[in-house]
Parts: C-alpha cells; sequence; structure tokens
C-alpha cells in the first residue's frame, strides 16, 4: 500500500517524510470519500448523508473527491509511516500533496516536528558535585529569634481579631496596629491550644521550630536542583522543536492570566496597563520558554536513560486528589500533569541521591 518512504532531517528537530500510496491502495478510499461528503451535502429531496452514492459522484466535483480520498488514505498511513521508520513525531504534522490524479498513484510530504535527541553531559557526576559542595552538607539549624517572631506574630494576630469593633479606626491596617507587651495574650497551654491539637507550650514551639527547619530544608533544596539544571543545561546538546517552546509559553500565558483573574483583573485590562501586545508577550517569553523547554526534554531522557518513572497507581491517586481538589479539571489533563510533575520530582530525587 504504502511505496517507498525516504526520511530527511531538518532543523530544529524536524523531519521531511516523503511517501506515497499505490494506485490501486488510494482507488479504494473512494467510496469512504464519497460518504464523508454526502454526511456534508445538501441533495434536495434527500437528508444529509441519505442521497443515493452515484447521485453524490455525480455532484462532486473530481478534484474535490481526490483530495477527501487523500485525506483518508494519509490519515491511514501515517501512524505506520511513523511506526515502520521509528519515528517520535509532537504536535500536528503539515501535510503537502506532491502527485494526486485518478487512477495514479498518490505521492505527499509531511514535515513533522520529533523528540529532539539529546546529547547529555555526565548528569550523575555532575549531580554528584553539586550535592557534595559544603553549603549542602551543613545542618540546618534554626535560630530562636525566628520562632519567637513567629510566636509574637501569632500573638499580634490574636489581639487584633479579640479587639472591639470600635477600637479600630477607620481605613487603619490591622498589621500595622502597636501593641504594648500588656495588651497581648500570654503564651499559655490555653493560648496555644487556639491554633490546634497542641497539649502545651513546648509542643507548639517545637513544631514551630520543625515548620521553621522544614521551609528552610525547601529552600535548601530548591536552590541545590536549580544548580544541577544550571550545570546540565549549559553542557547539553540538543535542538528543542518550536512546537515544544510554544507549548511552554502557552503554559505561561495561562498561568498569567489564572493569576490575573484571581486577582480581579483581566489579561487585556493587563496588557493595556503595560502597553504591550500578546504577541510582544510571547515574544519576552521565548527565552524562558526554550530553557523550561529544554528541561523538560532533559528529564524525559534521564528517566528513559535511567528507566524513571511513577506507577500508574502513583499516577492514579496524586490525580485523584486534583479532580477532587478542583471539581471542573480534566481528568485526563490531570493524569498528564501528575504523570510530568511525579517524574521530575523521581528524576531529581535520583540525581539528589549521587
Amino acid at each position: 500500500m504504502i511505496t517507498k518512504t525516504t526520511i530527511k532531517k531538518l532543523e530544529k528537530s524536524t523531519v521531511e517524510i516523503t511517501s506515497g500510496i499505490e494506485a490501486e491502495a488510494f482507488a479504494k478510499y473512494e467510496d469512504k470519500a464519497l460518504s464523508r461528503i454526502s454526511e456534508r451535502m445538501e441533495i434536495p429531496g434527500f437528508r444529509k448523508g441519505k442521497a443515493p452514492v452515484d447521485m453524490i459522484k455525480k455532484s462532486v466535483n473530481e478534484m474535490a473527491l481526490l483530495e477527501e480520498m487523500a485525506e483518508s488514505a494519509i490519515y491511514d498511513a501515517y501512524p505506520k509511516i511513523l511506526e515502520e521508520n521509528k519515528i517520535d513525531a509532537i504536535g500536528r504534522p503539515e501535510i503537502s500533496i506532491t502527485k494526486i490524479a485518478k487512477g495514479n498513484e498518490l505521492e505527499f510530504t509531511i514535515k513533522t516536528a520529533v523528540l529532539p535527541q539529546m546529547d547529555l553531559p555526565d548528569y550523575k557526576k555532575i549531580a554528584k558535585e553539586e550535592c557534595d559542595k559544603a553549603e549542602y552538607k551543613e545542618e540546618i539549624k534554626v535560630d530562636e529569634e525566628n520562632v519567637t517572631k513567629v510566636i509574637n506574630d501569632l500573638r499580634k494576630m490574636r489581639a487584633e481579631q479579640n479587639m472591639p469593633p470600635h477600637e479600630h479606626k477607620e481605613g487603619e491596617e490591622h498589621a500595622h496596629h502597636e501593641f504594648t507587651e500588656e495588651e497581648l495574650p500570654k503564651v499559655d497551654d490555653e493560648f496555644v491550644k487556639s491554633f490546634g491539637k497542641f497539649e502545651n507550650v513546648e509542643e507548639f514551639t517545637n513544631k514551630i521550630r520543625e515548620n521553621l527547619k522544614k521551609e528552610q530544608e525547601v529552600i535548601k533544596s530548591d536552590k541545590k536542583r536549580l544548580a544541577i539544571v544550571e550545570a546540565i543545561i549549559k553542557d547539553t546538546k540538543g535542538e528543542i522543536p518550536e512546537i515544544l517552546v510554544n507549548a511552554e509559553i502557552d503554559k505561561m500565558m495561562y498561568k498569567l492570566e489564572a493569576d490575573l483573574t484571581g486577582m480581579g483583573f483581566k489579561m487585556d485590562q493587563y496588557m493595556q496597563q503595560i502597553n504591550k501586545t500578546e504577541v510582544e508577550m510571547r515574544h519576552e517569553m521565548k527565552d524562558e520558554a526554550e530553557k523550561r523547554a529544554k528541561l523538560q526534554m532533559i528529564v524525559h531522557t534521564i528517566s528513559e536513560k535511567e528507566n524513571i518513572k511513577p506507577t500508574d497507581e502513583e499516577i492514579k491517586l496524586e490525580a485523584e486528589q486534583i479532580t477532587k481538589m478542583y471539581k471542573d479539571a480534566d481528568p485526563i489533563r490531570a493524569q498528564a500533569y501528575v504523570e510530568t510533575m511525579l517524574t521530575n520530582e523521581k528524576v531529581f530525587a535520583f540525581l539528589e541521591g549521587k
């Protein structure tokens, strides 16, 4: 059915496929094409899709029929060509018909972006060298002044909440109200129990220390991961297709719009305020989007090389949490997001373990 196929590599991880479909195999798509055309064509005296095939054939332009046949034939052939030639295509292909005529072979070219081949440096060595730096080995110690500050902030919050409404001056920001030590609630067992299931002040204070330590651990981990990522990206070679860059820009634009909506603004109002068009904003995001797309391909490559993947059960559990929290969330998108998130986390955990 499919004639000889040739693959030509282009720039930016794009390939051009030249192929064809034998005349006899192509001719077999006529009935399917006529059926599809009949669903759209209105013939006097017949409902759509109910007119006889012969009548449809007489009414339709020959080239229109051939093009309809070609669309179905290429749609069937494309996945087979990808499979036979081991092409990891991504995104929507660009199809051009180069030869089409009744009784003849159909010839066409397809341009499509493919998953880029990333030439990674020794990422295990890079990760180990970064993780072995003294700044990441130091034990995290919680400053008692910070613990006291958190407790005092909570005391001020309670004092503010306990103030009678008439004592608030009009227009006064609560956070700027000054309290004397005597006006603040005493830190005792009764006070700490108002914040949760704490038995006493000691347990409450220990929990604050624990939370402050976790915050510092997250900051240190993020800093270390960023350093590892920057070093790997710097020495990684590989062209990122535009479709992946544009997908990252779309994500960035979507997040910006969601953030603005949460603050009560609209995207068009924001663009007017900063005096920029959407095209200009997308252009400004391109460098960061390329970096994000490259990172995602690096993570993908490492996960494939090291066989690091979340289990189906892990993906299912996390996706269910998202759909429970956000009732309008698309389950398929939620699952795809969770799979990417968990894969990223597992890859970083692998690198940090080197």
